[in-house]
């Protein structure tokens, strides 16, 4: 539904250019919910607003349900038109809500069908809908200053969805809000990715988000890419520093003649009692060094540190026992071993 190839945006600035995005090559699936995480700077703001072309690419291309808008951007009047209506087909949602202090609820959601010219009639209509979709019926004769943080955001998401977009993309439309309100938009996004059949793109630096909503991610570091999939295959990606990230765990090995290692939980291995089953199988105390589990995608995931007495040597038996009931094995500290668990 959205893919970028090659995509690179240098901004210049008093004769200094900037390399914001860096060929960046990224696939969402229809239907998807897609997080690009990384920290301030890494250019996940730049490629959002190169998606719509907000901003202008450098270079490269960027595709939405199958139609190249790189292709749209040139200077004629008829270019600009089909990019206007290729635009009205993505759903914008935005840090700071953009809403116009001076509009009731009802005409803010109403604003973007003003563009599109649809009659007064249709405007209320569309209007009164999506604020029940997106449960504010009761509050559309108010103004942004009567809202909160989170109802202005669900202002925000209902202008977005006027035009009936296919896509909607997020520009860490959570950062503002407290834990309770975040908690209750991405659900939000989700109840209406599952209703509408959206493909969303989010923006965000908090992992609490990918694991909350996301069927993918992709980590962004220096305008680049470095890592993506779905969650379930960063989970079974040996050394995955998403996955890492997603469930931290930590914990030092106690000494020198000791084997530490990441198991990783997922699917149907999650309920299993497999660490005790290891430890009565061949008679080994195991440390728990660190554990984090939760659910990401209506599956319980989790990630724990063990500890097994001697070194690797000694207990490639054990791990090929963890190994054999679908667990993804990492062993700490030694990534010639990490690779060998990937085979």
């Amino acid at each position: 539904m959205i893919t970028t190839s090659g995509l690179t945006k240098v901004y210049r600035s008093r004769g200094r250019e900037i390399t914001a995005l860096d060929g960046v090559d990224l696939h969402v699936r229809e239907g998807e919910v897609c997080g690009v995480i990384g920290q301030s700077g890494a250019g996940k703001s730049s490629l959002i607003r190169c998606v719509n072309l907000l901003e202008r690419p450098t270079a490269g291309t960027v595709t939405v349900a199958g139609q190249d808008l790189t292709a749209l951007a040139g200077r004629g009047p008829r270019a600009g038109k089909e990019l206007r209506q290729a635009r009205s087909r993505i759903g914008m949602v935005f840090q700071h809500f953009n809403l116009l202090s001076t509009r009731t609820v009802q005409d803010n959601v109403e604003l973007p069908l003003e563009i599109l010219g649809k009659s007064g009639k249709e405007r209320s209509r569309k209007a009164l809908e999506l604020l029940d979709l997106v449960g504010l019926a009761d509050r559309a004769g108010a103004y942004p200053a009567q809202l909160s943080g989170g109802q202005k955001q669900r202002v925000g998401i209902a202008r977005a969805l006027a035009g009936d977009p296919k896509v909607l993309l997020s520009d860490e439309a959570t950062s503002a809000l407290d834990p309770e309100t975040t908690r209750s938009i991405l659900q939000l996004l989700r109840d209406l990715n599952r209703q509408l059949g959206l493909t969303v793109l989010l923006i965000t630096h908090e992992m609490d988000v990918v694991k909350s909503v996301c069927d993918s991610a992709a980590l962004m570091e220096n305008g680049r890419i470095v890592e993506s999939g779905t969650v379930g295959e960063l989970l079974a990606t040996p050394g995955s520093e998403l996955a890492s990230a997603l469930f931290p765990v930590g914990g030092e090995a106690t000494g020198e003649d000791r084997t530490v290692i990441d198991v990783t939980f997922h699917g149907e291995a999650a309920t299993q009692p497999v660490i005790s089953q290891l430890s009565r199988t061949y008679n080994i105390d195991i440390s728990i060094l660190g554990a984090a589990i939760d659910t990401v995608g209506g599956l319980q995931v989790g990630r724990m540190r063990i500890e097994l007495p001697g070194r690797y040597e000694d207990n490639v038996v054990p791990v090929g026992f963890l190994r054999e009931q679908g667990l993804q094995i990492d062993v700490v500290g030694a990534p010639q071993l990490v690779k060998e668990g990937a085979k």
